[in-house]
């Protein structure tokens, strides 16, 4: 057996073992979000939260919106949003305000698996999450009330194409999802081993130190940060996952850096999907990095919360 053919089975097992944990937590969590959108779950959802949006400047009907998101994922939200708000315009700064929310608490059965598989409680998730996104909405309305900016009433600049929501078509998305995670992971643990290489993972970690260390994130989950940051976090977990088996991350490293990307992660594409509903990058970026980037700070100057992570796992 030549040293090639070694390593790039010993690769395909690396990736193998990261693929099928996940496969483990998202298989059945993905399942149960379309249990619950089937018996109904988001309209019950959608009424509880519903009085909330009036905190952060918004009618009680896009509490559905926000709800569809939470439960499944932004696409669904996006399709109920358009179907809304035909009936009830809304300012460049509402919708800004909700796709800032849309963006910090989307997928939660499923995202919230994941980080469950990495270490982080669904408690903390949802704590997080939810209340970051509330957090957030409020600071942003209340920003652009007081400033008078983005009043206009905002444009919409996609229309859902009509889409077949039999079980047989869910269940081949769902696959083809699942296969496209298999070949992500591949290619960022290949990408992530050929930047150790070629010395660039060394430079990232010196350029990234300084907000690194703002937030309390060693620089060993530097690279894992930018990747959940920009590309997703089930994929950021993906990796996290088999740098904790390898013990090259702590505890608490795991828990802030899901904390950071669960706030805000996905940059590229989720920003994009939002904007085309008619919101502005000021909140929907530069506000949530920055909600994040002090939230995360925050989190690692808490004394309790180096004691609750110092503690030994429970079973």
């Amino acid at each position: 057996m030549t040293p090639l053919f070694q390593a790039v089975r010993r690769f395909a097992g690396e990736v193998w073992s990261v693929y099928f944990t996940l496969l483990k937590v998202m298989v059945p969590a993905l399942i149960v979000v379309k249990l619950l959108d089937l018996v109904g779950a988001t309209a019950v959802l959608a009424q509880g939260i519903g009085p909330l949006m009036q905190l952060v400047g918004l009618p009680e009907s896009m509490g559905i919106v926000w709800a569809a998101a939470m439960l499944t994922n932004i696409y669904t939200g996006m399709i109920v949003f358009v179907e809304y708000a035909a009936h009830e315009p809304l300012t460049v700064a509402q919708v800004t305000v909700l796709g800032s929310m849309i963006l910090v608490a989307h997928s939660l059965p499923v995202e919230g698996a994941v980080a469950r598989a990495v270490g982080v409680s669904w408690r903390a998730t949802i704590a997080l999450r939810v209340g970051g996104a509330l957090a957030l909405g409020m600071m942003l309305n209340l920003a652009y009330g007081l400033s008078g900016t983005l009043q206009a009433e905002s444009r919409l600049l996609w229309q859902p194409l009509p889409v077949d929501d039999s079980l047989a078509i869910w269940a081949l998305d769902q696959l083809r999802l699942l296969l496209f995670v298999l070949v992500a992971i591949a290619t960022l643990m290949a990408l992530l081993r050929l930047l150790r290489v070629l010395g660039v993972e060394r430079l990232m970690h010196w350029l990234l130190s300084p907000v690194l260390r703002l937030i309390g994130i060693r620089r060993e989950a530097a690279n894992i940060t930018i990747i959940g940051t920009t590309l997703g976090l089930s994929y950021g977990a993906g990796l996290l996952i088999r740098e904790a088996r390898q013990g090259a991350l702590s505890r608490r490293d795991v828990f802030l850096t899901m904390g950071f990307l669960g706030l805000c992660h996905s940059v590229i594409e989720d920003t994009l999907l939002i904007l085309l509903l008619g919101a502005d990058l000021s909140g929907i970026l530069w506000a949530r990095l920055a909600f994040a980037l002090l939230v995360i700070g925050v989190l690692a100057r808490l004394s309790f919360l180096d004691r609750r992570l110092a503690a030994p796992e429970r079973p």
